[in-house]
């Protein structure tokens, strides 16, 4: 059994590229970016106003305020052209500033009779115009690798033409779990069965991020297991499983695997919830297992605790540690690393964390009380208000 430290090093230190992909900008919401986005021109492309109203050439040597209507500058216009310092072009909003023109007025600052407008309020050379490049000159980079496209992001790269967009390719992932006593969810169980529920939600885990998910049960029967398992390996870049690597007389796992020469790096960590955690890679089929413990908690947390954090650096992503301070005063006795199930939240400007009380590691419906686990070292004593590290499973503020 190893520390939780060692097995966290030892699953980072396998972390990989999965490849790169192009994908549809309609497709793109939620990827990572694997290539830079340049500036494909000045942004903006040219001298814009930002109201509706009036330009003109405002001299500060001769003011005056008074102009003649020329024309009128449509967004999505050619530009125009000031006759005359004297004249002034109405002008919308998004259209591009005359030639000639250095000012623009908007509509509320005016009042227009017979076509001859009378500015009412005081100028400042430039106001309401949004210059050609200010914002970004051509060839400038606008979004770096390893940025996570949203929509903000989505808005950039269809402004400079992006229909296709390189990103790191997801993962092909198979959620592989045993035992006799599970049965599909949508089944009424028999007494000593119990409804598949921890493939599912590591599959919508998974979805939150964007990865598509297998999920395949098999039976406690070695040979099934195997035959299952070995499928599983070649064609999936990563196996999650969940339950079979205890040491009860039905866990074939860890035995299959190594028939399969699925290389392992550790199995049992010093930890509470999910000890039994086996973790490994198949060389040859260049697969990533994970084995989480069957219990919920155990897999649930696992699943945060590794593998989120593996996932993040195959894709050139950073790995944040996160605090908050503790509510309330806690005692770890024991000499394992404790997951314990907590919910953060705001109090006065602070980052505040407290302990939900669970019902051991296959208390499954208190994970919904939690929005993410406490990190608390062996044998030690927390105070109230100490920081913690704290790891999220959803979304905390939005």
């Amino acid at each position: 059994m190893i520390a939780f430290e060692e097995a966290q090093e030892k699953v980072l230190n396998t972390a990989g590229s999965f490849g790169v992909v192009n994908v549809p900008l309609s497709k793109a919401n939620g990827r990572v970016l694997a290539e830079p986005i340049f500036a494909d021109r000045d942004f903006p492309p040219f001298d814009r106003a930002t109201k509706d109203g009036i330009a003109f050439c405002f001299d500060l040597s001769k003011p005056h305020y008074t102009f003649e209507i020329q024309d009128v500058a449509a967004a999505g216009s050619l530009q125009l052209s000031l006759d005359d310092v004297k004249h002034c072009h109405e002008i919308m909003t998004g259209a591009i500033v005359p030639k000639g023109a250095n000012t623009v007025v908007m509509y509320e600052d005016i009042t227009i009779t017979n076509g001859i407008v009378t500015v009412e309020t005081p100028v400042t050379i430039g106001q309401n115009i949004h210059y050609q490049g200010s914002d970004e000159p051509k060839g400038n980079v606008l979004l770096n690798i390893g940025t996570v496209i949203t929509a903000a992001e989505i808005g950039v790269l269809a402004t400079v033409g992006k229909s296709e967009v390189l990103v790191q390719k997801n993962p092909v992932i198979t959620l592989f779990s045993t035992g006799d006593e599970l049965v599909t969810f949508d089944s009424i169980p028999e007494l000593h069965q119990i409804r598949q529920s921890n493939s599912h939600a590591i599959r919508a885990a998974l979805l939150e991020w964007g990865i598509a998910s297998e999920i395949v049960h098999i039976k406690d029967e070695k040979e099934a297991i195997y035959n299952a398992l070995k499928t599983a390996l070649a064609d999936s870049d990563i196996v999650l499983m969940s339950g079979g690597v205890s040491k009860g007389k039905f866990d074939f796992l860890p035995e299959v695997l190594e028939d399969l020469r699925v290389i392992k790096a550790f199995h049992r960590v010093a930890q509470r919830p999910g000890k039994p955690f086996w973790f490994g890679c198949h060389k040859a089929y260049k697969t990533t297992v994970f084995g989480f413990p069957g219990n919920p908690t155990s897999t649930f947390a696992n699943f945060h605790v590794y593998f989120i954090p593996w996932l993040k650096s195959c894709w050139g992503l950073p790995i944040e540690t996160i605090e908050a301070h503790m509510l309330d005063a806690y005692e770890n006795t024991i000499p394992l690393t404790r997951f314990e199930r907590a919910k953060a939240f705001i109090e006065k400007g602070q980052f505040k964390v407290k302990i939900i009380e669970g019902n051991g590691s296959g208390d499954l419906t208190s994970l919904v009380l939690a929005n993410g686990f406490v990190q608390i070292a062996p044998k030690s004593i927390l105070e109230a208000n100490q920081k913690v590290v704290f790891i999220p499973t959803r979304q905390i503020l939005k």
